[in-house]
């Protein structure tokens, strides 16, 4: 990690917005589908993206805020291509919905970055009764990846373009159970830590995507889907001052604030500066290459956390 704003290889630290890490990027051409883009490090993101020519679909819970983050981009930069879809990620039945309207639209998909989450809240089961903190983080976006993974697919065939996926998570989650995942205990009350579910489980699904999908055949993302399976391990909340900042973008709808958020310059760097291009399965944070912890890579849990998801989405 690059601590204390020292730059890193990559010529950024954790000083640099995510204007800076884009800098004479242009993403004209390319599309983005983003989770929790009406508020905070999302619609920081989503901005960037559109100021680099990105066409931006906001994958948001509440309309309206979607709207509002939309209208404010667009007074900004008049040229932005934004559209706003509803998306529930603690509702299976949303996520295929939103899936399958972003499909019909026949855009087509280079970047998909899952930003949205939720932290720290009381114990409470989503609407398909699975820890809300879990459903939200993980399943939510496991579902939603796999069924966006054919368009890009094609995108990726029919452009020569890699496509990228990225996973904002968090340094938080080399603090997460010994275990990794409590997969017997997901929905126990009595084992539930406001903290530890959300930790560790957007690094080993990003592990697992690239492993199990790079070892399979119809997912060799190096000869078949040019996907950097690398934006993947993603960009975090590098620091919880950042999350904290973010929050209170929100509370204050400070848009100039949300401009500083050093929180988004990692998902902004992974999801569009050349410098990533062809990295695979690995860590950022403040916009270099990071090590994660074991767990965060560790085949076996990885292969547990694809199987078990795969049950509970069905």
């Amino acid at each position: 990690m690059w601590p204390f704003s020292r730059t890193g290889p990559s010529g950024f630290s954790s000083s640099s917005t995510a204007e800076e890490v884009t800098e004479g990027v242009d993403g004209r051409g390319l599309t983005a589908v983003i989770t929790g883009a009406s508020s905070g490090i999302g619609a920081e993101t989503a901005r960037v993206l559109a100021l680099r020519g990105v066409h931006v679909v906001m994958g948001v819970r509440n309309l309206t805020a979607g709207a509002n983050v939309k209208e404010s981009i667009l007074k900004e930069i008049p040229t932005a291509k934004i559209d706003v879809l509803e998306l529930d990620l603690t509702s299976l039945a949303s996520v295929r919905k939103f899936a399958s309207e972003f499909n019909s639209t026949n855009l087509p998909l280079n970047i998909l970055i899952n930003n949205a989450g939720v932290m720290a809240t009381p114990f409470s089961l989503s609407k398909d009764g699975i820890e809300l903190q879990f459903a939200t983080n993980h399943v939510g976006h496991f579902l939603l990846t796999n069924l966006l993974l054919g368009n890009m697919e094609n995108t990726s065939h029919t452009s020569n373009i890699e496509g990228r996926i990225v996973n904002v998570s968090s340094e938080g989650h080399r603090f997460a159970y010994r275990e990794g995942v409590r997969f017997d205990k997901i929905n126990s009350p009595s084992e539930y830590s406001i903290l530890k579910p959300y930790m560790l489980v957007h690094s080993v699904f990003s592990f697992a995507v690239m492993y199990i999908l790079g070892k399979c055949p119809k997912y060799n993302y190096s000869d078949c889907f040019h996907i950097s399976f690398g934006a993947f391990i993603a960009c975090r909340y590098n620091q919880l001052s950042a999350y904290g900042q973010s929050k209170l973008a929100n509370i204050l709808h400070a848009n100039e604030l949300s401009k500083l958020l050093k929180g988004a310059a990692t998902t902004c760097y992974v999801a569009l500066n050349p410098q990533v291009q062809g990295i695979s399965g690995k860590y950022f944070e403040n916009s270099n290459l990071a090590t994660p912890s074991a767990k965060a890579t560790d085949a076996d849990l990885a292969k547990k956390l694809w199987d078990f998801s795969l049950s509970l989405v069905g």
